[in-house]
């Protein structure tokens, strides 16, 4: 006769895996250590994995596959690739994993069981909001670059774009992608692969472009501080806005600096905690988390660092940024 098994042994057996897009940028290093200890706390086995390189779909395709085939209860992923990545997300739910996206939606959002991120349109939309309000009237002769992530879009990327856009308020076409505005206002728009050497070459193509340009736009503060170091060596860092998304504690520090006007921050340690809880539930009763009243995500919050606060727009400073950073 085989003997029971008590709860906590069952506990023991549950197993997840985190697939982020590196495991060198501070967001996903902060979201890793977010859910190790979380696993830790539950008595989950957890298994990592991250691409090369933001943007490595293939190496996140290889983690789903070792996932599903190491019989693992749930998969949390911030994927590189939000459209490509749908296939074998759903693998991995036909067989039987609860997959929650973290920080970036698929696209459909619904490809994935559940969704833990910032909204990163209101992110967006903060620091354009933030950007218009401290140039004042000067908002109507803006010369403005914007910095992405990545040709293929991924969704994250577009949601901050738009948010962005629509904050100082310019026009946006299709919402769902950009690059497609007709505003005047905008000299262009260049990818980064959120990192710093990225930033630094998308900004030295804009200002070659037009050397004129006195708003910036970045999908992450690594990339802006790349922006930064391009436009010092343009004789330009003095009198050109610099506005991100992330509020990291380096980022953070930009902005105690002057190198970044504002910034958006986020919670990615939350994320994971919280991802790593719902899979323990989906373990043991099978039960899926349920979206924030009125999103079709779990919204884990967002709030804007400045030092320099523009009547309208709600934010917090560094002293209290600080307190709240990871990384």
């Amino acid at each position: 006769m085989s003997p029971a098994v008590t709860p906590a042994a069952m506990a023991q057996e549950i197993s997840a895996c985190l697939i982020t897009k590196t495991d060198t940028n501070p967001f996903f290093v902060k979201m890793k250590e977010g859910a190790e200890a979380k696993a830790a706390e539950l008595g989950i086995t957890l298994k990592s994995f991250a691409g090369r390189i933001d943007g490595d779909h293939e190496t996140q395709v290889a983690a789903i596959e070792t996932c599903i085939a190491d019989g693992a209860s749930g998969i949390l992923i911030t994927a590189s690739d939000t459209s490509a990545i749908v296939q074998s997300v759903q693998q991995a739910r036909d067989a039987g994993l609860l997959v929650i996206a973290l920080d970036t939606p698929l696209n459909p959002i619904d490809a994935a069981d559940a969704t833990f991120a910032t909204d990163n349109f209101l992110a967006g939309e903060l620091i354009g909001k933030w950007a218009a309000g401290k140039l004042g009237d000067e908002a109507a002769n803006a010369r403005i670059a914007l910095l992405n992530l990545g040709i293929s879009q991924p969704t994250v990327d577009v949601l901050r774009n738009q948010g962005f856009l629509q904050g100082f308020g310019i026009d946006l076409a299709d919402p769902n992608k950009w690059g497609d505005e007709t505003d005047p206002r905008i000299v262009g728009h260049d990818v980064t692969a959120g990192n710093e050497e990225g930033g630094r070459e998308a900004m030295e193509n804009l200002l070659v472009k037009d050397p004129t340009i006195n708003v910036v736009h970045t999908i992450n503060e690594p990339s802006a501080a790349g922006a930064y170091e391009a436009l010092k060596s343009f004789g330009r860092e003095n009198d050109v806005l610099i506005v991100s998304v992330d509020g990291g504690c380096p980022g953070v520090a930009n902005v105690k600096d002057g190198v970044i006007g504002a910034t958006s921050q986020q919670y990615p340690l939350q994320m994971a905690a919280l991802g790593v809880e719902a899979i323990k539930d989906w373990a043991d009763n099978g039960t899926k988390p349920e979206p924030t009243e009125g999103k079709d995500f779990v919204d884990t919050g967002v709030k804007l660092v400045t030092d320099e606060p523009v009547e309208g727009v709600e934010s917090i400073d560094t002293t209290e940024g600080e307190a709240l950073c990871w990384g």
